[in-house]
């Protein structure tokens, strides 16, 4: 994210831009507590800001906005139980780092690390795993604090209604001050990247979603060729055999980053090329087998900046899915250089998580920055929302309150919730007003 001298807000993709009456960066809850108070008081909308990367108007506000920034803290680790507390405004990567430290890890993660704990969640983040939910079913309690500025705890027997709602809470319930997880002892991965084509993986989806720990697959568009990713735990006393450092700069700085931003500026300025160049590219990413600790193999670097849209639908619709943007990608005049990538998640219990009480596939759709993106965007989302997709809350869709009522189950449980802990809108912005109702 950045921030111009004229106080305006940018999020990490540049899509998303608001200037706030003012920035607050509390260093302590009690702080924070009374910023919040005396907002509401005034009658001034709050919203916290992470490291901004949604790509949806989900953090904005022209009120006050919180910097979460000195509230990024480790408060509490219990090796034994494996519980760990954190403020909310810690780094995913730096909390990888510490868990790592201590014999720690998570056991799942999405594939990017930089946004802060309370952002990932109040998103609803998540990673690929067949047994393994999103980051919010890793969350043991919360403190939470309140549109009136009181500081409240909750877990599934403290409030737990609240607790219910707020592990995907889309910043709507209140300012998530500190988390408590539930941490495993740190484990390696092994993973396995291997192009296969598309046709294959099609046909054996349920073989290989069933028999890796997390699998997911990228299709290099107007191409039949994709990039598998399988990741499995190594056995008890087995030893991990990283990539180098020069291998991993290589391939994930090099050739991941820096020979992809090349290959995208070209499909921008010569679209019709765009089909030679995935095929040259699909050739050129993957194929490699590596172990390491899991939270390095979870997550890679991500500097080409993109736009994304991300769809959660029914596990057994995932084929009639790809079909479906398989067909927009073809349409007169498409030409998408980012590959679709997809992956897959057990059901959770979560009112407003995509993956809500059903197995779930996630299909992503990205364009570079700078690229014309709502005309494919928006033939992808006809297709996934067909199919009872869900919108990733921290990706672009264009769904409201009436649309989402329909594919949440629990959509009115989380509105009452809202409405007991912020009856005044304290915490509503736009996009709020148009996914939750006014």
């Amino acid at each position: 994210m950045s921030r111009a001298n004229n106080g305006q807000w940018r999020n990490w993709a540049g899509n998303q831009s608001a200037t706030p009456s003012r920035v607050v960066a509390p260093a302590s809850v009690a702080e924070l507590a009374e910023v919040v108070g005396a907002a509401a008081r005034a009658g001034e909308q709050v919203k916290p800001i992470g490291s901004g990367h949604s790509f949806t108007g989900i953090g904005l506000t022209d009120g006050v906005q919180l910097s979460m920034a000195r509230l990024a803290g480790l408060r509490a680790l219990d090796s034994e139980t494996g519980l760990v507390t954190v403020q909310a405004g810690m780094p995913l990567h730096r909390l990888n780092e510490l868990l790592a430290d201590a014999g720690l890890a998570m056991s799942n993660l999405g594939d990017i690390d930089r946004q802060t704990v309370a952002g990932a969640l109040a998103t609803g983040t998540h990673g690929t795993g067949r047994h393994l939910g999103g980051l919010a079913t890793q969350v043991r309690a919360l403190e939470l604090v309140l549109a009136d500025g009181s500081v409240v705890q909750c877990a599934p027997d403290r409030d737990g209604e609240l607790f219910s709602a707020a592990r995907v809470g889309l910043g709507a319930l209140g300012v998530v001050s500190a988390v408590t997880l539930a941490t495993e002892p740190a484990f390696a991965l092994h993973a396995a990247e291997r192009p296969m084509p598309l046709a294959r993986v099609l046909g054996e989806l349920d073989e290989l979603v069933a028999v890796n720990e997390h699998f997911e697959f990228y299709w290099f568009p107007h191409t039949d060729r994709t990039l598998t990713k399988r990741n499995n735990r190594l056995a008890p006393g087995q030893a991990p055999q990283p990539l180098g450092r020069r291998r991993a700069f290589v391939e994930d700085d090099v050739i991941g980053n820096g020979a992809f931003r090349l290959t995208c500026e070209l499909g921008r300025a010569v679209p019709a090329a765009v089909p030679r160049i995935n095929r040259f590219a699909a050739r050129f990413m993957g194929d490699r087998e590596y172990s390491d600790a899991s939270h390095r193999v979870f997550c890679s670097p991500r500097r080409v900046r993109f736009v994304e849209m991300e769809y959660a639908v029914p596990r057994d619709a995932v084929q009639e899915a790809m079909a479906g943007v398989r067909r927009a990608t073809e349409l007169p005049g498409m030409k998408v250089s980012f590959p679709i990538e997809v992956r897959f998640a057990a059901p959770d219990d979560i009112p407003l998580s995509t993956a809500s009480g059903r197995e779930s596939a996630y299909l992503a759709v990205h364009m570079f920055s700078g690229q014309a993106f709502q005309r494919y965007f928006d033939e992808v989302e006809a297709v996934l929302g067909g199919l009872d997709g869900r919108p990733h809350w921290g990706k672009m869709h264009s769904c409201d309150a009436a649309t989402l009522r329909t594919r949440y189950p629990r959509f009115d449980e989380f509105l009452a919730v809202r409405k007991r802990v912020d009856p005044t809108g304290v915490f509503r912005n736009d996009y709020l007003d148009r996914v939750l109702g006014d």
